[in-house]
């Protein structure tokens, strides 16, 4: 236990690649998030919880939520059904004609554990991390990322790890309206400006970015929010303590190219950046 009376977290890796999967950042983002006290943490857009998983200590209460139906079933179905959810997925091989068989399968007929697995299958498959307009990805190079014997250890890990956590799928509005108080601590890791449909068309919307910063201004508790660098962003979060983070790729055909990130908030020690 910490000074702030929280537990050390259970070790996880991020289930699946996913699109701002925060892979580069999310040391940095959870030093920075163990620095506030805080009693309740809220991930308002955990996606595939590239902090949650990430942080090295359990606050007192936990709350992960995402408007993405599929993505939340497969935490629910993970932390109560774990023994079937990893027998079904041992019938899946790692190929294109099992990939197109199961994006083209309607969802009507399927059991909540056949579509938690359809999506995680599809996920750890898909080109990019996308979650829509996804298509198969492979590399000569490495091997299938579908490999059971050795995701299972982790995601036996992941289900232990939500024992205790509440699990939502509401809009953004309201999961910050339901969970603030002054003990809470909310990050936020909304779509990239000039890639809010990258989730799905309407899933958010430009606009969302004023509303945002204005809700923000008003909360009772503290919170974090993580977006891409640019203009209209640093405009209409001006407001807030914004620190400016660094990411150098190191992808072969993007290698050493230097991108920036914002971390803006409300907590007390985040350097101005103008």
């Amino acid at each position: 236990m910490n000074l702030f009376g929280e537990t050390a977290a259970i070790e996880v890796e991020p289930l699946a690649p996913y699109l701002g999967g925060k892979r580069q950042l999310a040391k940095r983002i959870v030093g920075r998030i163990n620095q506030i006290q805080h009693d309740t943490y809220v991930d308002v857009f955990c996606g595939m919880g590239g902090v949650f998983w990430r942080r090295t200590v359990q606050a007192k209460g936990e709350v992960i939520n995402d408007i993405n139906r599929d993505l939340i079933l497969l935490y629910r179905v993970l932390r109560s059904h774990r023994e079937e959810f990893l027998r079904s997925l041992e019938f899946f091989p790692s190929s294109r004609a099992e990939f197109e068989a199961l994006k083209g399968a309607g969802l009507d007929h399927l059991t909540d554990i056949q579509r938690a697995v359809r999506f995680y299958y599809l996920q750890k498959l898909a080109l990019g991390g996308k979650s829509s307009g996804q298509s198969f990805g492979v590399s000569i190079e490495r091997p299938s990322r579908f490999n059971l014997a050795q995701a299972e250890r982790n995601l036996r890990r992941a289900s232990t790890r939500l024992a205790g956590v509440t699990i939502e799928c509401i809009d953004w509005r309201d999961c910050i309206e339901r969970y603030d108080k002054e003990s809470t601590l909310f990050y936020l890791d909304p779509p990239y400006y000039g890639g809010e449909n990258d989730y799905g068309k309407g899933v958010f919307k430009r606009t969302d970015y004023e509303e945002m910063a204005l809700r923000l201004a008003r909360i009772k508790g503290r919170f974090l929010l993580s977006l891409n660098d640019v203009g209209p962003i640093r405009e209409v979060f001006s407001a807030f303590s914004v620190e400016q983070l660094q990411i150098t790729y190191t992808i072969a055909k993007e290698s050493g190219k230097r991108v920036f990130e914002l971390l803006i908030g409300n907590c007390c020690g985040a350097a101005r950046i103008r």
